[in-house]
């Protein structure tokens, strides 16, 4: 969602870095670039006026201008800038001193609502609650067969009661929760087309109805603005607690998700990442902002690692991405478990530079290729996986002769191989890695 601001903002970054030494109107030309950046990424109007007026009195400080390297503590003022627009810190579920917590989850229709209950609740689940979900929506058809087979899938009980209103839905849910030691109770409540009135009376008499609960908002970030309006007009009516950002890895330009903290004065809690069910992530402020400037995001990396491997091969992978000392016969090992973390394009992008690195990633670049790479792989011996620079023309030969492949293909896995091990040498020994002009230190 934000390969495109990231471009710009790394392009103001790369015109401030070549002019050397600079002065107070070099800041605010180079300003003026990243609040068109922010704009044209849908960015509220007045949350960027506010957001460079920051950064602007900051940047301008005696202290930034005459520093060795001004352009790279500006780029610090913003990511801190960022960080703090964007939250400053992860808020947690707001747990209930006396289960079960109750959720009630909202949104209009086409945001992704229920199956962002079900993701919940298999975060949740994960954590080591025992959820149950609730179909308390009557009006749209199928929805609560949907529900079901979410639930089916994160292997999750789901609640309903035929012939019922959602209000009494909601109540019995509860009850039937206590009953049979359920901790967290995720409440689906109805969506529509548009905001009404008829729909929000039900979701403020369903809130009424427990002495606490914690609200969560479910808005579409592929609407831009239009997320964050949705989010202003329920704020009026509920007591909102949190906001749950969907589709924040398709193809929009990502102003919902740098707008909607400081409009409506919500947290964001959690943010949908793909159509899997394990595709919700703890919103991170200070992680989603060194992503935007291409900073990449290794702890989030690690914690996909841990949900896709057991703790000794997360720890071993860990190790070795920060030590650099990775091999073929280690990628290998560990090609299925990246597959398990998500889009391979997708999980890249949380290595510092990672994106910036030509060709390691192709615009075009399938999924399927990886089994291509794996049968590469296999076709070697395994002191060449453990010394690819042993790797001549008559080995590359076989190799491609035993996979079915071209040598031009073995070349481009070991070009690729490459450029990863160069980068992770260069993190590993704190020197940084050069991203489009921009020296990026370690994370």
């Amino acid at each position: 969602m934000f390969e495109s601001l990231t471009d710009k903002l790394q392009k103001a970054f790369r015109h401030l870095s070549s002019r050397g030494k600079i002065g107070p109107k070099d800041v605010r030309d180079g300003l003026k670039e990243v609040r068109l950046a922010l704009l044209e990424a849908d960015v509220s109007y007045q949350v960027v006026k506010d957001f460079i007026r920051e950064v602007q009195d900051e940047a301008l400080g005696e202290k930034v201008l005459s520093g060795l390297n001004p352009t790279q503590q500006i780029v610090g003022i913003v990511h801190r800038k960022l960080v703090h627009l964007l939250g400053d810190a992860a808020v947690p579920i707001k747990l209930a001193a006396k289960p079960p917590t109750i959720i009630i989850m909202a949104g209009l229709q086409g945001s992704g609502k229920t199956t962002t209950a079900g993701k919940l609740a298999r975060y949740l689940t994960r954590q080591g609650h025992r959820v149950l979900l609730v179909a308390a929506d009557v009006y749209r058809p199928a929805a609560i067969e949907q529900l079901r087979q979410v639930g089916a899938q994160v292997e999750v009980e789901v609640f309903t009661v035929p012939d019922q209103s959602p209000v009494e839905i909601a109540r019995a849910s509860v009850k039937h929760a206590q009953a049979k030691g359920y901790d967290v109770v995720i409440i689906d409540t109805a969506g529509r087309l548009q905001i009404d009135q008829q729909m929000m009376q039900e979701v403020q008499e369903i809130e009424r109805s427990f002495d606490h609960t914690e609200t969560l908002l479910v808005i579409d970030a592929m609407t831009g603005q239009d997320a964050v309006n949705v989010a202003e007009e329920f704020g009026r009516k509920l007591k909102l607690d949190g906001l749950i950002l969907t589709k924040l890895d398709g193809d929009a330009r990502g102003g919902a998700a740098l707008s909607a903290r400081a409009v409506t004065g919500v947290p964001i809690k959690f943010m949908g990442v793909g159509e899997k069910l394990d595709g919700l992530e703890v919103f991170h402020p200070d992680r989603l902002a060194q992503r935007i400037l291409g900073m990449g995001d290794v702890l989030t990396l690690i914690e996909k690692a841990q949900q896709a491997m057991d703790a000794e091969q997360a720890v071993k992978l860990q190790k070795k991405l920060l030590s650099a000392k990775f091999d073929l016969e280690d990628f290998r090992e560990h090609l299925n478990n990246m597959r398990k973390m998500g889009p391979l394009d997708q999980v890249m992008k949380l290595i510092p530079g990672a994106s910036k690195l030509p060709g390691l990633i192709p615009d075009d670049f399938d999924e399927r290729e990886l089994d291509q790479v794996d049968a590469i792989i296999c076709s070697m011996t395994p002191y060449e996986r453990r010394n690819p620079d042993v790797l001549n023309a008559s080995r590359k030969r076989r190799i491609a002769a035993g996979s079915g492949t071209s040598v031009q293909d073995v070349n481009i896995v070991l070009k690729n191989f490459r450029e990863l091990e160069k980068m992770m040498k260069a993190m590993s020994a704190g020197k940084g890695v050069n991203i489009g002009g921009l020296r990026i230190g370690r994370m």
